[in-house]
């Protein structure tokens, strides 16, 4: 197992375009532009509205809510894709989830949100840019993952009048977090399968996951061994994260993140098994063979409020969240007119 953990390390990491402690320029004009706005949403989803799952159905029927008023806003013309799950169908791989499970009503009707920017010379190919809206039982889910709706929002925004070649599909995901995380009834995992069923043509999929927290501290970021011997170990970066099929995905983003954008970025290709690669809705379309590709701050292995009470608004740093959502709006851009 050793040797080809440290082969996909060997191939995934890159030198940055900035190096990890230089000094970074004053935001832009878009960049400013943006960070007020990006806070609003995480002040809206993690603190106005504050915990939304399955246990809390109001709450997360009024983020969904939230979600689609915004994308009509933008005049994206959103849809609600509702899907009714059993108690009976939830579970995950996680035997600790089971008092959790218990506590659901028998059955319940989530939504998934959708909505297309559409392609004006390749419409039937499909670059999708989703996040998951609900948070974890017990926490507010700033980081966790009202970062990563905000900036799939805020894209949307920036890029509505843009006349892509492919099609952009917007998509909010319900139910990410367990007891539904790697089960059949993840929200995801239902959109990636419909997907197939109709047989979209996705030729890239972009998973926004926890985005907001970046240290410039020595030794704020940590990697399962033995990737931290190639990766930085000060956490102020961003990582592009694909499974061996998506490495040319991962490739191409970094490539136009790091022409956009001074902001620190790595990336890894490698095999789904090592810690965390396969850690969020990316995962769904994989399984259908979709290529897809996570973008996130590496969660647990630098954020010390991942999965906590304490995953509130004021924890996010907004500069640099502004700099990396700018920096994705040229990677989608980049992906769509290929």
């Amino acid at each position: 197992m050793f040797r080809p953990l440290v082969l996909a390390g060997v191939l995934a990491v890159s030198a940055c375009a900035n190096p990890p402690n230089a000094p970074l320029p004053p935001l832009t004009e878009a960049e400013r532009a943006l960070k007020p706005k990006l806070e609003a949403h995480v002040v809206m989803l993690a603190g106005t509205i504050g915990e939304r799952n399955a246990w809390r159905p109001a709450a997360l029927e009024r983020a969904a809510q939230y979600i689609e008023t915004t994308f009509a806003d933008i005049g994206l013309g959103p849809k609600r894709l509702p899907h009714t799950v059993s108690r009976s169908a939830v579970g995950g791989p996680f035997g600790f989830v089971g008092a959790l499970a218990n506590r659901l009503p028998e059955e319940s009707t989530y939504v998934n949100l959708e909505a297309d920017i559409t392609g004006r010379t390749k419409a039937n190919e499909i670059v999708v840019v989703g996040a998951h809206y609900d948070s974890l039982f017990g926490t507010h889910g700033a980081n966790d993952n009202a970062t990563g709706v905000a900036a799939v929002l805020k894209i949307a925004r920036v890029l509505k009048d843009s006349e892509p070649a492919r099609t952009i599909r917007f998509v909010a995901f319900a139910n990410e977090e367990p007891p539904f995380f790697k089960s059949e009834p993840m929200g995801s995992r239902l959109y990636a399968r419909g997907a197939r069923e109709r047989n979209d043509n996705i030729v890239a999929m972009y998973s926004l996951e926890t985005i907001g927290y970046y240290s410039a501290a020595p030794g704020s970021q940590r990697a399962p061994f033995p990737l931290g011997l190639f990766y930085p170990s000060t956490g102020n970066f961003v990582v592009f994260v694909g499974n061996f099929a998506s490495r040319a995905q991962v490739r191409q983003s970094i490539a136009a993140f790091r022409a956009a954008s001074p902001f620190p970025a790595e990336r890894f290709a490698g095999p789904a098994f090592v810690p965390g690669v396969d850690w969020s809705d990316q995962w769904s379309f994989w399984r259908e063979g979709y290529p897809g590709v996570m973008v996130t701050d590496t969660a647990p292995y630098r954020y010390p409020h991942y999965h906590s009470e304490t995953d509130t608004p004021d924890q996010i740093d907004y500069d640099s969240f502004a700099r990396v959502t700018a920096g994705l709006v040229e990677v989608v851009r980049a992906a769509t007119n290929e």
